[in-house]
């Protein structure tokens, strides 16, 4: 009876092994988002289809760059007021009409995604972790819209409208956790609107239209497929994703005691006689003070970050295998009585 109950459980436990690892390793799968691969667009800062306004004092700087142009319309209204650390196209340029091609690619890409959770019409109030998130139509965001990165550098959210997405103003979205900006992209199926004062944060892929009513900042992208991008007092910081580096292994010391010296001292006149010693302690040699290595910050513009998840699929199949086990030696001791 035993050597059947053995015959039986280990193919039962390998069973429960293969069906768990599908089970596990499958649900880590789905829940990781790629990142939208920027090619020739990540460093600029501004693109637009038919031309780029601009009133009052914008400002446009970051790692990834911050070039600004249009194509196939090279228009720039309001250029001479705008400080840029990028170059600004005023004509047509292969670059320009490269980095629009490769906005084409993205916003695709960015739109084929398969759907990870339904998002309301508006954003605000809500803290969300890494995923793909749809609105059907129109969506808001009025408020503050708070991006966990749960602990995790290379974490992508990729929402996608069917139509526009205006932000209130002084509307705010927040990074929390080890969450980038550089990993947060707007896939807008037609126009997005900034509303005054609005802080808002990732790579905006519009088809149409973008506008920022007054002094908004954005750390990231406006990338408008087909019109203008309309730019108002507006500040952008384009920035690349940073790799955290590994802290350096700290270096030992070593520590050198004094050693003492005897030296003779002469006897009084009045004395008994005889020497007297008396140990004088040596100068300390003092240890040279290491200098510890800072660690540096890498930057990869557009490009996906290692991953640092924790392996915790491993302990579900141990668990899954460990309760298997179980199951099998009580099947055991029933058949026995």
């Amino acid at each position: 009876m035993a050597s059947k109950t053995i015959k039986f459980g280990v193919p039962a436990l390998a069973i429960v092994a293969i069906i768990s690892i599908f089970v596990f390793t499958g649900r880590s799968a789905s829940n990781a988002v790629s990142t939208v691969l920027l090619g020739n667009s990540s460093n600029f800062a501004v693109l637009a289809g038919s031309g780029i306004t601009n009133t009052g004092a914008t400002t446009v700087s970051g790692t990834a760059g911050g070039d600004m142009g249009s194509s196939p319309t090279p228009a720039f209204t309001g250029e001479a007021s705008v400080t840029t650390t990028g170059t600004k196209y005023l004509a047509a340029e292969a670059i320009v009409g490269g980095a629009k091609a490769a906005l084409d690619t993205a916003y695709l890409d960015a739109a084929g995604r398969a759907s990870t959770s339904a998002i309301a019409t508006d954003l605000g109030g809500q803290t969300l972790v890494g995923g793909v998130y749809t609105g059907a139509s129109s969506v808001g965001l009025t408020g503050t819209l708070i991006l966990d990165g749960a602990n995790n550098p290379d974490s992508v959210w990729i929402f996608q409208t069917g139509s526009t997405l205006i932000t209130a103003s002084s509307s705010v979205v927040s990074l929390i956790n080890g969450a980038q900006a550089c990993n947060v992209f707007w896939q807008v199926g037609s126009s997005m609107t900034l509303g005054t004062g609005s802080n808002f944060v990732g790579h905006v892929f519009a088809q149409t239209t973008i506008t920022d009513d007054g002094g908004s900042t954005v750390n990231g992208q406006l990338l408008a497929r087909d019109a203008a991008v309309n730019l108002n007092n507006t500040t952008i910081i384009n920035d690349a994703c940073v790799t955290p580096s590994a802290s350096p292994t700290p270096t030992a010391t070593t520590t050198v005691s004094p050693t003492p010296t005897v030296s003779a001292t002469p006897p009084s006149s009045g004395g008994s006689g005889g020497d007297t010693s008396t140990p004088t302690p040596a100068p300390t040699e003092t240890p040279a003070a290491e200098a510890t290595p800072t660690p540096e910050a890498s930057t990869v513009a557009g490009g996906e970050l290692p991953n640092t998840e924790t392996p915790w699929v491993i302990y579900a199949v141990l668990g899954a295998l460990i309760a298997a086990i179980g199951v099998v030696f009580m099947l055991q001791r029933r058949k026995r009585s």
